[in-house]
Formats: C-alpha cells, sequence, structure tokens
C-alpha cells in the first residue's frame, strides 16, 4: 500500500493561477477518469484504482492545492471547494480532456458536487464515496474553524493519532499495518496550512442537495459499512436524491474503503464503469 508513485507516468506540475498543482496520470484508455483525494490526503489514496483503472482508462489523479506536493499562496488561510473545482477543471483542459468521469471521497466528493455545479456538460458519470451533500451543523462547522486553529498552530501530527481509527475502522488499523501506516504518511505529511485553509473554506460551503436533483448523470454512490464519519444513512439520502444511481456499501471498512477493501471497493467500481 506505501508503494511509491512509480506504477504512473512521470509526476507533472501545471501553474494554474497563483499556484502550482501537482498530479500523476496513468493509462492510455479512451475515457479518462479524474479521481480527488479528501482531507487530510493527497494523491496516494487512490494508488489500489489507479492500478486497477489504468489498464483500461486514462486515470489522472491531482494534489488539491496545499495537499501533497500541491502549493498554496502565501498567507491563504482559506481556500473554498470553488476554488478546488476551478483548479481540477483548469488541470483537464490543460490536459486537453474535455469530459471525463468524475470521482471524490469525503471533502473529495463534494469538490465533485461542486465541479457538476460549474461545469455539469464536463462530466460523464460521478463517483461519490463516504461523502454528503448538505451543510454542517452549527457545531461541526464551528468543529471545523477551530481544528483549522489548532493544525497551524500545533501541526498535523497529534490531529493525525486522534483521527486514524475513525479514518479507517479500529478492526482494519490493527490488521492492515500497511494501510494503516499509509494513512498515517498521508495525514502527518500534509502541510497545516493547506489543510487549515480547506477546513475554514469547507466550513463555508454552499448546500448541495439542490445540486442532487440536477445530476442525470450514472451515479455510483459507495460507502463503508462502518463509516464514522459519513455513516450508510448519508449515502442513501445521496442515492434517494440522484435520479438512477446505484448505491453500494462495502462491507468491513470505514471512511476509506477504497484502501481498507480495495478488491471489494475495485469490483463494484469496474462493474458500474463498465455499465457506462
Amino acid at each position: 500500500m506505501r508503494e511509491t508513485i512509480a506504477a504512473m507516468r512521470t509526476e507533472r506540475v501545471l501553474p494554474v493561477d497563483d499556484v502550482a498543482l501537482s498530479y500523476c496520470e496513468a493509462g492510455d484508455g479512451r475515457k479518462a477518469v479524474l479521481l480527488i483525494h479528501g482531507h487530510p490526503f493527497n494523491r496516494t489514496m487512490w494508488h489500489p484504482q489507479v492500478r486497477f483503472l489504468k489498464a483500461t482508462y486514462r486515470v489522472v489523479v491531482p494534489d488539491l492545492r496545499g495537499y501533497g506536493k500541491s502549493s498554496l499562496p502565501a498567507g491563504c488561510r482559506e481556500t473554498r471547494l470553488e476554488t478546488f473545482a476551478a483548479d481540477n477543471l483548469a488541470l483537464m483542459d490543460a490536459l486537453g480532456v474535455s469530459k471525463f468521469v468524475l470521482g471524490g471521497l469525503s471533502m473529495g466528493g463534494q469538490i465533485v458536487l461542486e465541479m457538476f455545479r460549474q461545469a455539469p456538460d464536463r462530466i460523464e458519470a460521478l463517483l461519490l464515496a463516504d461523502t454528503f451533500a448538505g451543510l454542517d451543523s452549527a457545531e461541526r462547522k464551528q468543529l471545523r474553524f477551530t481544528t483549522a486553529d489548532r493544525l497551524e498552530r500545533e501541526g498535523m501530527e497529534g490531529y493525525a493519532r486522534e483521527e486514524l481509527t475513525k479514518m479507517i475502522t479500529p478492526a482494519n488499523a490493527e490488521r492492515l499495518p500497511d494501510v494503516a501506516a499509509h494513512v498515517m504518511e498521508m495525514m502527518t505529511t500534509t502541510p497545516r496550512s493547506g489543510a487549515a485553509a480547506a477546513l475554514r473554506g469547507r466550513a463555508q460551503r454552499i448546500d448541495y442537495l439542490p445540486t442532487l436533483r440536477e445530476i442525470r448523470l450514472p451515479t455510483l454512490v459507495a460507502v463503508g459499512r462502518e463509516d464514522a464519519y459519513t455513516p450508510v444513512a448519508l449515502a442513501e439520502q445521496l442515492h434517494a436524491d440522484i435520479l438512477g444511481s446505484k448505491l453500494a456499501v462495502i462491507e468491513g471498512a470505514g471512511h476509506m474503503p477504497n484502501l481498507e477493501q480495495p478488491d471489494a471497493f475495485n469490483a463494484v467500481l469496474g462493474a458500474w464503469m463498465q455499465g457506462l
């Protein structure tokens, strides 16, 4: 699980407005797939899916601004979902990709919804994994601001230790040490400024529930059965509100089923994509 990005093409950097976006791609298929990571991770969270999809598709995996190897403007303290979405649309423009399958997990799923809102004609199909569309409660919104301040002050280490067994299940943290180490590495190497800026921007996002009813694209909603952050009930709401969507509940997984149960996740994803 902790293998390098060597299985992909050479890492590239694209200047977009005031940042340098780092990304990798693999495969030469005619259909392109763009996968958006969640918080506080980076593009390597999609390694099992890149390995699985690259034989058939052209797979693009970016680091969001302020995450992984992508930069953040000096002094930036807030990154909105609208900005993340615009970055990724600019990336696909630069790659000459007019239409693509789009997927994201957690915050990445909310960025997917914002990309659909900005450019619905660009997207062929949607993967929404372990995410939700509605607004935060007042308490959860305040927690994002409080956590952002904490990360800037203390860094990522303590936060990562606390969150590990919420990101993946406690059983998987023990049973899958390589997965646990990979998740910890992603979290602890995320720049504190980028993570904090994203939390502040995400706390102020718009309500995407009305957007769900506008989606008329093939959509796969996936969720880990034991997800502590975005439980199955929230995935069921997405499924109910998106006409014709497919719901897949991945057993034995928490918030990151693509890493905790990659074979099961890939089987569902592959079958769905074949159906496109």
